[in-house]
C-alpha cells in the first residue's frame, strides 16, 4: 500500500485529475445547473434563433432576389442558421465566464486555503478548472449542434461529418483561452460581487463586437477593426466555415478577409496559449493562502 500511494503522490498529473474530476462532479452531480446547461442553449435558439428571422423581412422588399440578398450578406440562404454558429460560441462565453466564480467560491468557502496547503501545483489548480469549463463547454455546444439541425439548420457544401470534429476542437481553444481570461481577473478576489461584475462588462462587448450576428464588414470602420481582433470573431468565422459556408474552407472571404480555416484555429489557438500562460504565471504571485 505504501508503494502505491508513493507512485500516485509523485504522479505530475495526479492533482490536475483529481482537482479535474471535482470540478466536474460538482456540475453532473446537480441535476437543476445540468438542466439548466442544456435548457439555455435551446431558449437561445428557439427563441432568439427563430424570431430574428431576417429572411422573411428581405423577401418582403418587392424587386429584391432574397436568396442571392442572404447569400452575399451572411454567406447562406438562411439567417438562422448564420445566427445558429454564433450560438455555439455564446454558449462558451457563458459557461467559461463561471470559472471566476468558482475561484472566488473556493476562498470563501476555504477549499483553496486547503488545496494550497498540499503538494499540488499552483497551475494544476488553474488548469483543473480550465479543463473542466473546457467539458462543460463542449458539452453544450454539442447540444446547440443537435438543437440547431432539428430546427432546420441549413448546412453548406464545406459540411461532412468529421467537421463536428472541427467545431469541438475550435470550441475547445476558446474555451481555454476563455476560462484562462476569467480566471485571471479573478484570481485577487474574495467577493462575489467581482466576477459577476466582470462577466457582466466583458461578455457583451465579446458577443456584439464580433461576427456574431452580422458579417463584420457592415460593420462601422472602428468596430471592425475591434471585431478583427476578437477571438470569437474567429471562433465563429471556423464553426461556420465547417457547418454552414460553401466555396471552400480557404477562400470565403465575407467575414475576415482572405484568412483561411487554419487562420482560425492558429488565432484562437495562440490566444489560448497566451492567456493561459499568463494566468499560470500570475497564480504563482498571487494564488497564496
Amino acid at each position: 500500500m505504501s508503494n502505491e500511494e508513493t507512485r500516485v503522490s509523485k504522479s505530475k498529473f495526479h492533482g490536475l485529475w483529481a482537482l479535474t474530476n471535482r470540478e466536474l462532479k460538482k456540475w453532473y452531480q446537480q441535476p437543476f445547473v445540468l438542466a439548466m446547461g442544456i435548457i439555455q442553449p435551446i431558449l437561445w435558439l428557439a427563441l432568439l434563433g427563430k424570431a430574428m428571422n431576417i429572411g422573411n423581412i428581405v423577401s418582403s422588399i418587392p424587386g429584391v432576389n432574397p436568396t442571392q440578398v442572404m447569400m452575399h450578406t451572411f454567406g447562406t440562404s438562411n439567417y438562422f442558421s448564420f445566427m445558429a454558429m454564433s450560438m455555439v460560441a455564446f454558449t462558451v462565453v457563458f459557461t467559461t465566464a463561471f470559472t471566476g466564480m468558482s475561484v472566488v467560491w473556493d476562498k470563501r468557502l476555504g477549499f483553496m486555503n486547503k488545496v494550497l496547503s498540499t503538494p499540488v501545483a499552483r497551475s494544476s489548480i488553474i488548469l483543473s478548472k480550465v479543463l473542466s469549463a473546457s467539458v462543460r463547454a463542449i458539452f453544450q455546444a454539442a447540444i446547440v449542434m443537435l438543437v440547431a439541425f432539428a430546427l432546420d439548420l441549413t448546412t453548406g457544401s464545406n459540411f461532412a461529418w468529421y467537421s463536428l470534429l472541427g467545431v469541438f476542437g475550435i470550441v475547445f481553444l476558446i474555451s481555454v483561452g476563455l476560462s484562462s481570461l476569467f480566471t485571471t481577473l479573478t484570481l485577487r478576489s474574495t467577493r462575489m460581487e467581482t466576477p459577476q461584475a466582470i462577466f457582466q462588462l466583458v461578455t457583451l462587448p465579446l458577443m456584439f463586437a464580433s461576427s456574431a450576428y452580422f458579417p463584420i464588414n457592415q460593420m462601422p470602420g472602428w468596430l471592425q477593426a475591434v471585431a478583427n481582433w476578437n477571438p470569437i470573431s474567429y471562433t465563429i468565422d471556423a464553426v461556420r466555415r465547417l457547418m454552414v459556408f460553401s466555396g471552400g474552407l480557404g477562400t470565403f472571404q465575407l467575414q475576415l478577409g482572405n484568412q483561411s480555416l487554419a487562420f482560425d484555429f492558429l488565432f484562437v489557438g495562440i490566444f489560448a496559449i497566451v492567456v493561459t500562460t499568463i494566468c499560470i504565471v500570475i497564480s504563482w504571485r498571487y494564488l497564496n493562502k
